[in-house]
């Protein structure tokens, strides 16, 4: 799904509000009047609040989509793309952790409708773009021929909002006095550490 400039600055506003403020804490008249626009727009574009939440939802997922489509383009080794990838989803889960669990406190609850097959098959495109990264490498000789790629991103994603759910554990175990302190470890240690992961069960034979 494309949205056009406006409205994704539409779904930039929602999203910050919802993470701030919480679904049912924020009003569709607190994003209009941010985003400079009439509440009619949101209606427009949109239909209602929670429309709006799937729409975000949509446009990470898709933007997941064209980084995959672009790397499955670049001239590097496979291994350096599914760094790349890792990096990408680290980045991306980690800015949008709140609206991820907003959208999934709404689906466990039932309270409103919150369609997910297009989600599925969003996320399902971008699990077959994945596969034909690995698949590269599989050509190449460079990766292990049985390779579950459904379960690599459970173990990314997995590992980051586990890091997230015991953070005074790790602020402890690690020193981090900061959120700054946090937020860095994340980019660089843990990041490293889920890469040298994913590369030991693309590349290293069972024994």
């Amino acid at each position: 799904m494309e949205f056009n400039d406006k409205q994704i600055e539409i779904l930039q506003v929602a999203e910050q509000l919802f993470a701030e403020e919480g679904f049912d804490g924020t009003s569709v008249r607190e994003i209009a009047k941010i985003a400079n626009i009439n509440v009619a727009m949101i209606s427009y574009y949109f239909g209602s609040k929670e429309k709006l939440l799937e729409a975000i939802v949509m446009h990470r997922i898709g933007s997941m989509g064209l980084k995959l489509e672009n790397l499955i383009q670049e001239n590097i080794p496979p291994i350096e793309k599914i760094n790349k990838i890792i990096e990408y989803y680290i980045y991306q889960v980690n800015r949008n952790r709140h609206i991820h669990q907003i959208l999934h406190n709404e689906i466990s609850n039932k309270k409103r409708h919150i369609n997910t097959e297009t989600f599925t098959e969003l996320k399902k495109n971008n699990f077959k773009l994945f596969e034909s990264i690995v698949k590269q490498g599989q050509k190449l000789g460079h990766f292990q021929p049985n390779i579950n790629v459904a379960l690599l991103s459970p173990i990314i994603i997995g590992s980051l909002l586990y890091f997230h759910m015991n953070k005074k554990l790790y602020e402890d175990l690690f020193d981090l006095k900061t959120e700054e302190d946090f937020e860095n470890y994340i980019k660089n240690e843990l990041t490293q550490h889920i890469q040298k992961t994913i590369k030991a069960l693309l590349i290293y034979e069972d024994k």
